[in-house]
């Protein structure tokens, strides 16, 4: 008899969550890096179905002699951009790793998310269970919706990430409620509603509770990377002085003309709910950090064990300025550890709900009268854009996060920063293959080096040609060090790229 999703996931063993491969495992690995989210959403990020390609990080897990792996896309990948990744990994012959690695696909360029084209294809689902041992095997998922939950169930494969029952605890409104229960310092909110009128009633509430507030911020429950996030400005409304009325009046004509990027974000209000959060100001400095962890699961139906991953500093962009656009790690040393104690707090209360794997926390940090506020602004139960980087870190070697500083140590101690993006565009990139990049970067000797302990490594090649936009960490034994290379890296690929236009 077919197993449930439930009973699947109690097969997942501890070790099983251990990147670093240092219990000398062996297992399956089926890696589905679907990005199953809201297609109106998707449809924001520039050459959405090429970021399939940010979990080749994963085959870090190749540096275990005992495990293997299975890579599934929409279309095949280029074995240049495979091999990209596996020659990065240090004390593996690349030609051992490629063995046993096999990469499938759908042959489906479509924007409808990889694991629906899966479950379309029972005669692909058959030759890639064929490769998975039995009681050996486990998927990775970028995210874990009911369509992943139905391929592990197809597969009879348990899935290591978060049950979809769960995810009301990566919403908006969920993120509040579990800062609340973990004591984790929040803004003043509202509650979730589901249409403009109760909208503008909880945002005049809010002014009313706090009638000093300029700004707030309206937020999807189930945006991503800023994209369901828009300003509102009070204080151009002239609020102080109407009647409830009036205030409301006012307050839902501006609601009217809000600048959401989702174009229909109105119904997406009354399909997954709204609500509205302080916005904080003040201070004298303002940052963006997070922390990232993961939860590896406990076995024997325990609760899973937390793991905080790293901190970083966020680069945010767009229109209102909350789009996701890069990082940086660490976090600034001041608020640093604090970070990692918030960020293990909730690690734990989503661990004791049922979670499993990466999760991250996000927060606004102020600096005021001489010390740093933390105040946290949602949770992400699924990987995201801190993920691939920190992947990468680990990937190209074989240092661990330290616990005591929040400093990732190389294995000679040398601390290691880095500043990542998946947004380097510019014109001038169009038209590189991906084998022009390799060339540009070896000729240029931007790569990594793991003797210097410097240097970019490169994801989303895919989106090179059609889009002039390419991904890449780079790292520096310093926050310095990592920001020059971050420029030089930049400045060299595009100034190079317009050379190789003009010579055509």
């Amino acid at each position: 008899m077919a197993l449930s999703f439930r009973d699947l996931q109690a097969q997942l063993l501890p070790d099983w969550g251990d990147e670093q491969g240092r219990n000398g495992t062996d297992f399956d690995l089926l890696v589905v890096p679907s990005l199953t989210m809201d297609r109106a959403q998707m449809e924001l990020v520039t050459g959405a179905h090429h970021y399939e390609e940010r979990q080749l990080f994963s085959l870090v897990r190749l540096r275990d002699p005992g495990v293997r792996a299975v890579y599934v896309t929409s279309k095949l990948l280029p074995e240049l951009v495979v091999d990209a990744v596996l020659e990065l990994l240090p004390g593996v012959p690349t030609s051992h790793a490629r063995r046993r690695l096999h990469l499938f696909d759908a042959d489906d360029a479509s924007n409808r998310p990889l694991t629906a084209k899966l479950l379309e294809r029972p005669r692909l689902l058959a030759r890639i269970q064929e490769l998975l041992r039995p009681g050996r095997s486990f998927i990775a998922c970028y995210v874990v919706t009911e369509l992943e939950k139905q391929l592990s169930e197809r597969l009879q494969v348990p899935l290591l990430g978060t049950d979809p029952a769960l995810n009301y605890w990566g919403s908006k409104a969920g993120s509040r409620e579990l800062f609340t229960r973990c004591g984790v310092p929040h803004p003043p909110g509202s509650g979730l509603v589901h249409n403009l009128d109760d909208l503008a009633e909880v945002t005049a509430e809010l002014w009313e509770a706090h009638p000093h507030l300029r700004r707030c911020v309206v937020k999807l429950n189930e945006g991503f990377s800023g994209e369901g996030n828009a300003p509102l400005d009070l204080e151009a409304l002239l609020l102080d002085g109407l009647s409830a009325a009036q205030r409301h009046g006012r307050i839902r004509q501006a609601l009217e003309d809000l600048a959401m990027p989702p174009p229909q974000w109105r119904e997406l209000v009354t399909h997954q709910g709204a609500l509205v959060e302080a916005w904080l100001e003040g201070g004298d400095a303002l940052s963006s950090p997070s922390v990232q962890g993961t939860i590896h699961p406990g076995g024997g139906g325990r609760p899973g064990t937390v793991e905080v991953l790293s901190t970083h500093e966020q680069i945010l962009g767009g229109p209102s300025g909350q789009t996701y656009l890069g990082c940086r790690f660490p976090a600034e040393e001041p608020y640093r550890l604090e970070l990692m104690r918030h960020g293990r707090a909730v690690g734990e209360a989503l661990a004791a709900e049922g979670a499993l794997e990466r999760y991250a926390v996000d927060f606004i940090a102020r600096h005021i009268d001489g010390h740093w506020d933390l105040q946290a602004i949602e949770v992400n139960l699924r990987q995201g854009g801190t993920t691939h980087p920190t992947m990468a870190l680990r990937a190209i070697t074989t240092g661990e996060l330290d616990p005591a500083t929040g400093l990732f140590l190389s294995p000679t101690g040398q601390p290691l920063h880095y500043v990542a993006t998946d947004n380097l565009c510019d014109d001038r990139l169009r038209g590189l293959l991906p084998l022009d990049l390799i060339d540009i970067v070896a000729d240029a000797g931007l790569h990594y080096d793991p003797a210097r302990l410097r240097g970019s490594v490169f994801h989303l090649l895919g989106c090179l040609s059609e889009y002039g936009k390419l991904g890449m960490t780079c790292v520096g034994g310093s926050d310095g060090q990592a920001r020059a290379v971050y420029e030089a890296t930049a400045e060299q690929l595009i100034a190079r790229a317009a050379g190789l236009q003009g010579q055509g």
